[in-house]
């Protein structure tokens, strides 16, 4: 199986990083239905600017977690190199 690292941009220009086995599901339930995160929810529309797909769950969550530690200053150095 195949897994994802994701980050979005929010609305009000804030990210969101999180992780999913389904890029495109996720993302539909982000922007349009009652699945999505509550942080997501109150910021619509969101937009992906940054994935990693992950073979292994656990290197995908790490990852996540790594990232959902950084500083913004950090998250936008590395979306400048997905440009």
């Amino acid at each position: 199986m195949t897994y994802f690292v994701y980050i979005l941009l929010c609305s009000d220009n804030t990210y969101y990083t999180g992780c999913t086995n389904n890029l495109d599901r996720r993302l539909k339930e982000h922007n349009n239905s009652k699945k999505g995160a509550h942080y997501t929810k109150i910021r619509r529309p969101v937009k992906l600017v940054y994935k990693k797909e992950f073979k292994i769950l656990k290197n995908a969550r790490r990852r996540e977690k790594e990232i959902k530690n950084w500083t913004r200053e950090r998250k936008k150095a590395l979306l400048k190199e997905f440009e």
